[in-house]
């Protein structure tokens, strides 16, 4: 039987997925990151004989695949961090992005046949940017320390627009020979930047005053699956953007999820985003590796092995650069963040500081910078080394997520700074124990009398036996907490261990004997989901005090 084409589509789809399937399988049991794996399988894969081939579309990627990736990352990104290490990410993500461009084009004559300083300025600009979304997994998964991660991810989030900003007067630059003035380079970055911004934050804003108006847990997701689409989309409407709007307006939204949303909508989206991250996250990584064939078949007029050396020199000059730049920006942050900003940051180490620079895992986005160049010139020639250029840019991808990605483990190791218990969990347990204490508070001053009067009378008065239980329930849970700070030594982590244990056995009885009843015909499916559910909150909840 012959497939019709209208079939490849599907055929193609599934052949990706069932790869993903598999490799991020392989990823978890050789407990690496799964970006890194899914780009050496994709690679992998492409060089089998009868196989489909996949052609990666810019506008897949760009209008796509990119709003809700990015969406998710800055809706999951704490504000108070960002903002609070707003100058270096700014120095990394406009600075950096600036003196990689300068740097490529000044080099590219001296290191690279027949690529003039024009034409080095496009690479530059395809490859300057860091990837949001293989940061964010890679450095989470090698376990960097979590000021660092800060940093990394606001770089990748922001990032997007100077380098697309730079892409857009390279490619005029050689396209139709204009160069543009300081004046108009400046003009054309304030309003991609700060109209960005301000379209992010009126979707937000919208999308929050909508919310109000809706309480039903599947509109509630649906509007947030739309909500990087009308930012992106707004944004390139009126020539802003529209990566820069997206991640205002997922930062906007995660500040205020706890208002903007329902508890049901808050539960069953986390769930409905996570799948959606690690399908369209998979599916990206996977097509960088699918792209070597068609990459090398574009590529006529250069020998293999001449290939392969300028391409190795030229990942070479892109890592360096980077390093170069960011000792000094290190510092320059620093001293902004200090004697201007009275920040009272310490002076970053020189171990810390390297590791910034070696983790520039560049991604899908550098990749479609590339293939997005277009194919003639204004005169109608072709444009100078487009797929030279495209080579160059999947071999940085690919150095910078394999070997550095799989590096940066080791690294972390030899240089101490392994991430331990964080801010960020201490900050959980001191927020724990003061939900708990105030909840005490409030129990020690309310009477059941009391509390039937603050329901206005609607409730009937609470039996002191109750507030007895409640009280003594908040008190456990303060003391769990307690325990695992040290601060007191009872109950011993052995005892909770030991509760949690057993906890977690009554939770699966009680599973079995419901699945017993539906089976006996006792109870139907809806009423065992529903227990289900229950015990699914439960099991969850169990394992925080």
């Amino acid at each position: 039987m012959q497939f019709a084409g209208i079939h490849r589509v599907e055929i193609v789809l599934i052949f990706v997925m069932l790869a993903v399937i598999g490799l991020a399988t392989l990823a978890r049991r050789m407990q690496r990151p799964y970006p890194l794996i899914l780009v050496i399988g994709g690679l992998v894969l492409s060089l089998i004989p009868g196989l489909p081939r996949v052609s990666l579309d810019p506008d897949l990627i760009f209008l796509v695949l990119l709003p809700p990736l990015i969406f998710a990352a800055a809706f999951n990104t704490s504000w108070r961090d960002f903002r609070y290490n707003l100058v270096s990410i700014l120095l990394l993500a406009f600075g950096l992005v600036g003196f990689t461009v300068l740097c490529i084009a000044l080099c590219a004559p001296w290191l690279l046949p027949g690529f003039d300083a024009r034409t080095g300025a496009v690479l530059g600009a395809v490859v300057c940017t860091t990837d949001a979304i293989a940061t964010t997994a890679i450095a989470r998964r090698a376990g960097l320390p979590r000021q660092i991660t800060d940093v990394l991810e606001g770089e990748s989030l922001v990032n997007d627009a100077s380098g697309l900003l730079a892409l857009e007067f390279a490619v005029g630059l050689v396209v139709t020979g204009e160069r543009p003035t300081f004046a108009v380079g400046l003009t054309r970055l304030l309003v991609l930047v700060i109209g960005g911004v301000i379209v992010g934050l009126v979707v937000g804003k919208l999308i929050q005053l909508a919310q109000r108006y809706v309480t039903d847990p599947p509109v509630e997701i649906t509007i947030t699956l739309i909500t990087p689409y009308l930012a992106w989309l707004g944004a390139e409407a009126l020539h802003t953007s529209g990566a820069l709007a997206t991640v205002a307006c997922g930062l906007y939204l995660g500040r205020m999820r706890s208002v903007a949303f329902t508890t049901e909508a808050r539960l069953e989206s986390s769930a409905v985003w996570n799948t959606i991250d690690f399908v369209l996250n998979s599916f990206a990584f996977i097509l960088i590796g699918l792209q070597l064939p068609r990459i090398m078949s574009g590529i006529r007029d250069i020998s293999r092995m001449q290939l392969m050396r300028d391409a190795a020199l030229f990942v070479v000059l892109v890592i360096a650069v980077r390093l170069i730049w960011i000792f000094p920006g290190a510092r320059i942050a620093w001293w902004i963040r200090n004697r201007v900003l009275h920040q009272g940051t310490s002076y970053p180490s020189v171990r810390g500081t390297f590791l910034i620079g070696w983790a520039g895992m560049r991604g899908v986005l550098c990749l479609a910078a590339a293939i997005s160049l277009p194919e003639e010139l204004d005169n109608g020639q072709p444009f100078p080394h487009r797929n030279v250029i495209i080579f160059f840019a999947f071999a940085v991808i690919l150095v910078t997520l394999v070997v550095q990605g799989f590096s940066l483990p080791p690294l972390i190791r030899w240089l101490g700074l392994a991430a331990t218990e964080d801010d960020v969990h201490l900050e959980e347990r001191e927020a724990r124990c003061r939900m708990i204490g105030a909840a005490l508070k409030y129990l020690d001053t309310v009477s059941g009398e009391t509390e039937a009067k603050a329901d206005h009378g609607r409730a009937a008065p609470l039996d002191d036996s109750i507030l007895s239980d409640l009280k003594e329930h908040y008190q456990r849970r303060l003391a769990v907490l307690q325990s695992e700070a040290g601060d007191d030594p009872s109950p011993t982590a052995s005892q909770l261990s030991a509760w949690r244990r057993v906890t977690g056995r009554l939770r699966s009885i009680e599973r079995t004997t419901a699945m017993q009843l539906r089976d006996e015909n006792r109870i139907s499916d809806e009423v065992l989901r529903t227990l289900e559910r229950e015990l699914d909150l439960i099991e969850v909840r169990r394992k925080t005090p």
